[in-house]
């Protein structure tokens, strides 16, 4: 265990269809209550905890993170925890531009943008809520003006909806040096109506960038790095892919997962979490929740992405907006 994303709410201003579609996530939808969710000083003791347990970086996410009242108070609470060396977002960006001085301040190391298309058109039916993507640029520009560097830009690749965007990112965020992720759309939950015919694959868009912008491989920089990374050859920036469905990477996963209501998960694809905030609510000590913490963790067997067929789309999974894709 290297990795943990701590999400700090289920709620977001965006209705992404491959994430939170309107349909489901509607006027009415009951999102956690107030006293649900985990308090700053839970994840904060949370989080001291999992590194004392070996791990390294911890990624703030959501739902849309930033909607969090004070999210500055939770970066700072985590930047003091001694052992954490990365401390990083993701967000929509909607709220960046406004907030990216504010996080760096508070010790906030870097974040990821989630963009799946330059096109206004595009965006707009993606995000259906017809933001606009220079918002998004905007906050961009915001994070990097406070020094929250490097930034990543998430891209999901959706076929027939945005594989035209491809190309267009890739020239847009090379010029600005940016690391650009392309995500094959993935099968997370089950609100998204995914099929495997929407499915990009990793090696397809490679191949895209690669006859107008050739590139070349880099290394992983880490045991369990999810995203296989490429650079231009001419060194202005680098791109990734996670092909979690493609090329399947579970015997490396090295990442944990807590929902805002204090649910640890052990796998994107996993159908049951394991209750952290009763025992923490109840009065266990810190020595009992890191053995609760190590007996869900060492003996996981997850692999749904090794085995995905018809038969493992069936049982029921914790959607990507519980816990932060």
């Amino acid at each position: 265990m290297r990795d943990l994303r701590i999400s700090v709410t289920d709620r977001c201003n965006f209705r992404c269809t491959y994430c939170m579609p309107r349909e489901v996530y509607g006027r009415d939808f009951a999102f956690l209550a107030r006293p649900e969710l985990l308090s700053y000083e839970e994840i904060a003791r949370l989080t001291a905890l999992f590194v004392a347990e070996g791990v390294h970086k911890v990624r703030l996410t959501g739902g849309e993170p930033l909607l969090r009242r004070e999210l500055h108070r939770l970066v700072a609470m985590l930047a003091a925890v001694p052992g954490l060396q990365d401390l990083t977002l993701t967000t929509n960006g909607s709220l960046l531009a406004r907030q990216a001085r504010a996080l760096a301040d508070a010790g906030l190391s870097r974040v990821s943008v989630s963009l799946d298309s330059l096109d206004d058109g595009v965006f707009a039916r993606l995000n259906d809520v017809a933001f606009p993507v220079s918002a998004v640029l905007a906050g961009i520009r915001a994070a990097e003006d406070a020094g929250l560097t490097p930034i990543k830009i998430n891209m999901v690749v959706r076929r027939g909806v945005n594989e035209d965007s491809v190309l267009p990112m890739a020239r847009h965020f090379r010029a600005r040096g940016h690391a650009l992720r392309f995500i094959e759309y993935m099968d997370v939950g089950h609100t998204n109506g995914w099929r495997l015919d929407e499915v990009v694959p990793a090696s397809e868009i490679l191949a895209l960038i690669d006859a107008e912008m050739p590139l070349e491989p880099l290394p992983a920089t880490y045991r369990g790095e999810v995203a296989t990374r490429w650079r231009y050859r001419d060194g202005a920036a680098e791109v990734g892919v996670i092909a979690s469905v493609s090329r399947p990477f579970c015997g490396d996963c090295t990442r944990a997962r807590v929902t805002a209501d204090g649910q640890l998960y052990t796998c994107l694809f996993a159908s049951t979490g394991h209750d952290l905030r009763g025992p923490m609510r109840a009065g266990a000590d810190d020595q009992a929740l890191r053995e609760l913490i190590r007996g869900v963790w060492v003996p996981r067997v997850d692999r749904y992405s090794e085995l995905r067929s018809i038969a493992t789309r069936d049982p029921q999974r914790v959607e990507m907006s519980r816990v932060g894709g």
